[in-house]
């Protein structure tokens, strides 16, 4: 590979068995350039690695929107990896006037204009259920730390306070499991929980019939809420599902009660649930997600009975490297003129 990024191809000369020998062609000359792509986030070094060698890349990391474009950069840009949170509006596709692919890295797309993107023929994708293992797993650790106290009992221990002084909370297993959302991350949830013995119940757009027979399907969230020990939220952002979970839904879980968002803190009334924790509507909650992110939750940080993580449930190296494949992938399809796997 060239000082520039670009392949350098061998090529082999026939020539006429009379003709004298020629000079071979220097290798710099004949290239075979990478398409250009515009990165608008945050990346680990391995994963621009891994897209360096696909892509020319033109790397633009920012969780602003940028008005002005991107220069040069942007004119000639043929494919756009951003992601929910940093999302891609119309205006910023003004500048792009060679895109033909824009990519949301994780499952959320709540912040890119698809409308605006269809409505030029640009292909939009998403990274759905790349990073559902990791997310799940994250989501199950803070169901386990909520529920069970592990935050507050580790800072007990420390102070060299002994079991008898702290109180005693209930277990996980066998409990009633309410979903809301049974994508890719709410099925690999359900698949942990069953793991505990738990009860599956959930709420989705529709009923899926690809669910398990025994999962038991709600028509609302006020309805799940009313049957489940512990509600997890794996939905999307967006209008349709902003503040889903409200303080009429929290009233409904109980006082018993536990709630987890994996999906976008928009999906949660941040200050009904603020409300909720302090006046013991419900028991406690996990949260990797909530709203005014990247900002901490000012309402909910010096609260006991919530554990906040900032939104690392999709992140592990397992994670990174499959949501980026996926990318990739899309990519080449989309160049060879086959159907990507998750159009939006």
């Amino acid at each position: 590979m060239s000082a520039d990024g670009e392949f350098e191809v061998p090529v082999r000369h026939p020539r006429h068995r009379d003709a004298a020998p020629r000079a071979p062609i220097p290798l710099w000359r004949l290239k075979v350039s990478l398409p250009p792509l515009l990165v608008l986030i945050p990346m680990q070094p391995e994963q621009l690695s891994s897209l360096q060698t696909h892509f020319d890349v033109a790397y633009h990391p920012s969780y602003h929107p940028a008005p002005e474009g991107w220069g040069p950069d942007g004119e000639r840009a043929r494919f756009v990896l951003t992601h929910g949170a940093r999302g891609l509006s119309a205006a910023e596709l003004s500048h792009l006037p060679n895109v033909a692919l824009v990519s949301a890295l994780g499952a959320g797309y709540e912040n890119l204009d698809v409308a605006a993107m269809h409505s030029r023929n640009i292909v939009a994708v998403n990274g759905a259920g790349a990073n559902a293992p990791t997310v799940a797993d994250q989501g199950f650790a803070l169901l386990l730390a909520a529920v069970r106290r592990i935050p507050a009992y580790d800072a007990a221990c420390r102070k060299g306070v002994w079991r008898d002084a702290l109180p005693m909370q209930p277990g996980v297993s066998g409990k009633k499991l309410g979903i809301v959302g049974l994508g890719a991350v709410g099925r690999q949830f359900a698949k942990r929980g069953e793991g505990f013995d738990m009860q599956i119940g959930y709420r989705n757009r529709s009923r899926r019939d690809d669910a398990p027979a025994h999962y038991q399907y709600f028509d609302s969230v006020l309805a799940l809420a009313e049957w489940a020990d512990y509600l997890v939220v794996t939905a999307p952002g967006g209008a349709q599902s902003h503040h889903l979970v409200n303080g009429e839904v929290l009233r409904a879980l109980g006082k018993h009660g536990f709630l987890v968002n994996l999906g976008r803190g928009s999906v949660v009334d941040t200050a009904a649930l603020a409300d909720a924790l302090r006046d013991g509507v419900i028991a406690g909650a996990g949260l990797d997600v909530y709203e005014g992110e990247p900002s901490p939750p000012a309402a909910l940080i010096d609260l006991e009975n919530v554990v906040l993580s900032p939104h690392v449930a999709g992140r592990s190296p397992e994670a990174d490297a499959a949501t980026v494949a996926l990318f990739i992938e899309n990519t080449r399809r989309f160049q060879a003129g086959e159907p990507v796997l998750t159009p939006l």
